[in-house]
């Protein structure tokens, strides 16, 4: 079952209202974002997350230690001690991850508490999820075969890079306009796995890209030095935009949109991720009625729709559609498409 982001993120919430405590495992190329989804679930749902890279670990970290106790009688048994990091009430998420990437043996220890919630003396609390993720065999990640009985045991859930999601998050997370406009005009390069090269793009690697940039730094160490070099030409686009701030402020009359593609993209997407009021989203669009065609005004409503809802100011939408009847119609289908 192949999901985008968002998607997954719906699926997943829905085991959490449910109550469905079934073992669900997330494959995945790198950098897609599988452990930050799991985390921002167990935020948005109030529950306790914990991270376990299983490949980092050799089977006696996961068991615990056997430790000597005396039965009074002069003899003893050995108890094992299990790990502090395994939870011991609550309720929250075991997140496994990397699980196909610890070796046979460790996989084999953590079999026991995937399946049946306990490894040696330890008990899993009732109220905690256990869910792993995992790179595949065509990732080109380092990863072993998982055993028969334990594939058999979870859900398996496959995650893609996907723009929309990525969109969203980025806006909500504040990455840098130049970043979200370039992937806006080039979303092909969301994702470009590279195994011959140690840099390349990735949604996590975007996101370190956009902290780069915001510093004054060259971005290719994060995406490789072709991703780099497109996105550094893209940026230098950006003198030849008109005063994004004057259109804005509603005074943008005599400023005209370039001709331009690559420009005219980096234009509506600066607009729609500086608006900050619906006075100011609503300026833009009036501005970009005139000045460029539906496609555009397309892009910039979803784009500020993106924005507005990753936020939270869902309000602004809302004392936007009254203004115009064409922004309204285009507000409210692009809602109902991130509905469906």
């Amino acid at each position: 079952m192949s999901l985008t982001p968002a998607e997954l993120q719906t699926y997943l919430s829905a085991l959490i209202t449910g109550n469905l405590k079934l073992s669900t495992m997330i494959w995945g190329p790198p950098g897609v974002g599988k452990s930050s989804i799991v985390q921002q679930i167990a935020q948005k749902h109030g529950l306790e997350f914990v991270d376990v890279r299983l490949s980092q670990l050799a089977p006696t970290d996961l068991r615990g230690l056997p430790v000597p106790e005396a039965d009074g009688q002069g003899s003893g048994v050995s108890k094992w001690y299990p790990p502090e990091f395994l939870p011991r009430g609550g309720h929250g998420i075991l997140f496994l991850d990397e699980v196909n990437m610890a070796p046979p043996t460790m996989q084999g220890m953590a079999q026991q508490l995937i399946l049946d919630r306990r490894v040696g003396s330890y008990e899993l609390p009732d109220g905690w999820f256990v869910w792993a993720a995992g790179n595949r065999k065509e990732d080109r990640a380092s990863v072993f075969d998982m055993p028969a009985p334990l594939a058999n045991r979870f859900l398996h859930l496959t995650t893609r890079a996907d723009f929309d999601s990525w969109r969203n998050y980025a806006l909500g997370r504040g990455l840098h306009e130049h970043v979200v406009a370039f992937l806006t005009f080039r979303p092909e390069l969301l994702h470009r796995l590279d195994a011959t090269q140690p840099a390349w793009p990735s949604p996590r690697a975007w996101e370190m890209a956009s902290r780069l940039h915001r510093a004054g730094l060259d971005t290719a160490p994060a995406i490789g030095e072709a991703a780099g070099a497109e996105f550094s030409a893209f940026v230098r686009l950006y003198e030849q935009l008109p005063d994004l701030g004057l259109v804005l402020e509603g005074q943008g009359t005599g400023l005209r949109l370039p001709d331009e593609p690559s420009v005219r993209y980096a234009a509506v997407v600066g607009l729609a991720a500086r608006a900050n009021t619906a006075d100011e989203a609503y300026h833009a669009f009036t501005w970009l009625a005139d000045a460029g065609g539906p496609e555009w005004l397309q892009l910039y409503v979803a784009t500020l729709v993106s924005k507005f809802q990753a936020i939270g100011q869902l309000g602004e939408l809302a004392g936007l559609i009254g203004r115009d009847a064409r922004l309204a119609d285009l507000v409210q289908g692009t809602l109902a498409m991130t509905e469906v």
